[in-house]
């Protein structure tokens, strides 16, 4: 195996690695060229994060400046938003599901270094993949560590640090994240009732 083919299988790697490099700086490439975009540029922007990303849905929009290791490594479902200052370190895959929303200053860490200072001196480190379901918002300041799936149709309160997984419709939060509630009959009442007092004010 390669040491790309170790660092996606989620085994130790040599991250000096020459093709690893070659990966790095293409991702480098593309987020500068991304982040010195203006806001007239939309289309430019979207182009560039589809070039960057493994694969994205049709729209999607990240607020400058973004910041990843890889990013061909990452994969986003439809109508995702990322505000200011996300980071995603993708050394292993990240999943995105579909209609999700991130907070400033989100952070998904994948990458995971030995316990022990001498081998972690050696250059050699690991990752580990990072899931997201459906329909989730991750509030601002929130880290996502190595590992973490988080389930459809949860909210992740901001300044949360995810250190295990989050299972479907709850609010978690913390740190360490824990849940908080399940979400439920009532909040979708209690928001459905809001959006159609909404849309009465705009009749």
């Amino acid at each position: 195996m390669t040491e790309k083919e170790k660092m996606l299988a989620q085994q130790l790697y040599d991250s000096r690695d020459k093709e690893l490099r070659s990966d790095a700086a293409r991702s480098r490439r593309l987020t500068r060229l991304f982040n010195s975009t203006t806001e007239e540029q939309a289309d430019c922007r979207t182009q560039l994060l589809k070039e960057l990303f493994g694969s994205t849905g049709e729209r999607i929009y990240v607020e400058p400046p973004f910041r990843c290791d890889y990013g061909c490594n990452t994969y986003i479902g439809e109508n995702f938003y990322a505000n200011f200052d996300c980071i995603i370190l993708d050394v292993a895959n990240v999943y995105i599901g579909d209609n999700c929303l991130f907070g400033p200053r989100v952070c998904l860490y994948t990458p995971g270094h030995p316990i022990d200072a001498e081998v972690r001196s050696s250059g050699i480190e690991f990752g580990k993949e990072i899931r997201i379901g459906n329909n989730v918002w991750i509030g601002g300041s929130a880290v996502i560590n190595p590992g973490v799936t988080i389930g459809n149709n949860v909210v992740i309160g901001s300044g949360s640090v995810v250190t295990k997984d989050i299972p479907d419709n709850v609010v978690a939060a913390g740190n360490p994240c824990r849940v908080i509630r399940p979400i439920t009959d009532e909040d979708k009442q209690y928001w459905m009732n809001k959006l159609e007092e909404y849309r009465k004010e705009l009749e």
